[in-house]
């Protein structure tokens, strides 16, 4: 099968690789000459416009965006809308929220175009391991693109989980639970990291934990590579960024009226990570201060 790959960033252009392996053919697309460059150097066709790629497919077209979440996958989506013609699928595989994805589809299906979300899970290691995909759409359009499903994922690793919208509201789910698992973990080997009378070898404990532990995945797996000798992980500046779908989680828990502490905790956490000498700190301590006499610690000194 022959299908465009538009953004060719870490995710666009390993799934881009993983598809020439599997023997489809693919059509690259990115404002990067270099991106571009090395994408024919891994066997694929290239374009230099969203024009020229759609030139280069056969009918029904497949065109599948990888970009950034928000006005640029907008933006894409309509100027492709231009170019394709009835019968062509548009699939949006990157983190866009779920609520986008309907009145995309409305205004694709009144040309006859089929729009397919699709949460994609797998990171820099989806070239190697695959990549699980939650596909949402019609029935017609991922039946017509599920090759390309099927090579990009590992074995039982991709579903149609519903119509249109409920490919990206699963992946935003999953990223929710990722930001609860990620900071279980933060905090259970900090506390270990601070029993300095045990001298314990955390990238040892990591790496035991991996076989047989009730706490066994692979965000662990990940944790033991992050904690192993020459890895760099003294360098690193314990400011954790989030790329939205924390937020969208925490945020459709409470229209839901869904507890989800858990989840949301792990999001404030990232936000205070961000924090160098916050106002509400400073604030902590001067009521400790005021009302118990408190030593409080000042920029120019202890007191």
């Amino acid at each position: 099968m022959k299908i465009a790959m538009i953004g060719l960033g870490k995710m666009g252009a390993n799934m881009t690789k993983r598809l020439l392996v599997k023997g489809h053919s693919v059509v690259a697309y990115d404002i990067s000459e270099e991106a571009r460059a090395a994408a024919r150097a891994d066997g694929a066709y290239t374009a230099d416009s969203l024009s020229a790629i759609v030139d280069q497919l056969e009918p029904p077209r497949i065109a599948w965006v990888m970009l950034p979440a928000g006005e640029v996958t907008i933006s894409t989506i309509e100027q492709l809308s231009k170019l394709l013609s009835s019968g062509d699928i548009i699939i949006d595989g990157g983190n866009s929220h779920y609520t986008e994805a309907a009145p995309l589809a409305g205004k694709l299906a009144s040309q006859g175009i089929d729009f397919i979300d699709a949460g994609v899970s797998g990171g820099v290691w989806g070239l190697e391991n695959g990549y699980c995909l939650m596909v949402g759409g019609s029935t017609e359009a991922v039946r017509t693109a599920e090759p390309i499903f099927l090579a990009l994922a590992p074995e039982g690793g991709y579903a149609h989980v519903g119509p249109v919208g409920s490919g990206h509201f699963v992946k935003m789910v999953h990223n929710g639970i990722e930001y609860g698992m990620m900071q279980a973990y933060a905090e259970g080997f900090e506390i270990m990291a601070a029993a300095k009378e045990f001298s314990l070898d955390l990238h040892e404990i990591a790496s035991i934990w991996r076989y047989g532990s009730v706490v066994r995945s692979w965000l662990l797996e990940l944790t033991e590579r992050a904690l192993a000798p020459g890895s760099g992980f003294e360098e690193i500046k314990g400011v954790v960024a989030d790329s939205g779908e924390g937020r969208w989680t925490v945020q459709e828990a409470i229209d839901r009226s869904i507890p989800a502490p858990v989840i949301s905790a792990a999001l404030y956490a990232r936000f205070a990570s961000r924090q160098v000498d916050s106002f509400a700190g400073k604030l902590l301590a001067a009521l400790r201060n005021q009302f118990g006499g408190h030593a409080v610690v000042t920029e120019k000194k202890g007191r």
